[in-house]
């Protein structure tokens, strides 16, 4: 079999939608909470929020993933999946901050704890999502689409 060095853009969609499964029930979760504990309960705005980042941070995911493929150097330690966790939750959390206030119409405090809230509940769901997707081994999904689709 072939010894793949780098994640097919298939797998880097994959993952992405996967992680967007997880992160965005996080955080509907995670906002309704928030502004329930600020008196502000509201499952409409928590979905708007969750629908909004889903599409956003699918594309950013999917940029965060390829250039990580350009920065990995073979296998992959604990270490660098914790910097790589680092480095996305900076971004995801900026994003999530600045699109609860747009949809809360306020950048206030509930829309800080939301972002601070789910920067601590994301980054261990990430860190272990990373670490579950390494565990599949680079080609499986090529491999997989090519036996489906070309020899069809």
């Amino acid at each position: 079999m072939t010894q793949f060095k780098q994640e097919s853009h298939i797998r880097s969609l994959l993952k992405g939608i996967s992680w967007r499964f997880v992160a965005t029930t996080d955080l509907v979760l995670v906002v309704l909470l928030i502004t329930c504990l600020f008196g502000e309960c509201s499952i409409e705005n928590a979905l708007k929020i969750g629908a909004i980042e889903f599409v956003i941070k699918l594309g950013v995911y999917y940029m965060h993933e390829r250039i990580w493929q350009k920065i990995k150097t073979g296998k992959v330690s604990r270490k660098q999946t914790i910097y790589k966790t680092i480095s996305w939750r900076l971004v995801a959390t900026t994003i999530t901050f600045i699109i609860s206030g747009a949809i809360l119409k306020n950048f206030n405090e509930v829309a800080l704890f939301i972002a601070l809230t789910e920067l601590i509940t994301k980054f261990a769901l990430y860190y272990y999502h990373e670490r579950l997707w390494l565990r599949l081994p680079l080609g499986r999904i090529r491999n997989f689409m090519h036996k489906k689709i070309v020899k069809r």
